[in-house]
């Protein structure tokens, strides 16, 4: 199984980026796909994630109205719009994959991405 993440940079304050996961070697549909993110020196932490069932999706409170994730199932690819991007959303984004219906533990996700690195200047 593997999971690339693609998409990440350096961007300004109030700007835009996407970030993108391709998977592969695993039945996507049946799989929830999240997204985390750790800041230098800090967890892992959960920002979002899309279920396999129904496609619902759910945020940290956070990125909630900024971030929008979504999922294409024809290229098995996961994606992370974020917009609105502060200083604080600094950090190496992870995508993964649960078989979990939907979860925000990290401890749920069986499959993990090699990270993308975002850097919001202020």
């Amino acid at each position: 199984v593997q999971l690339q993440a693609s998409g990440g940079g350096l961007v300004q304050a109030g700007g835009s980026l996407t970030l993108s996961c391709a998977a592969a070697g695993l039945t996507f549909s049946t799989y929830a796909l999240g997204w985390f993110r750790q800041a230098p020196g800090k967890e892992r932490v959960f920002v979002a994630d899309v279920s396999w069932i129904s496609g619902s999706t759910y945020y940290a409170d956070s990125v909630e109205g900024r971030f929008t994730i979504s999922r294409d199932y024809a290229k098995n690819t996961v994606y992370l719009q974020m917009n609105s991007l502060k200083a604080e959303d600094t950090a190496v984004y992870f995508c993964a994959a649960s078989n979990s219906v939907s979860s925000r533990n990290k401890r749920k996700y069986v499959y993990w991405g090699q990270g993308a690195q975002v850097t919001v200047s202020s």
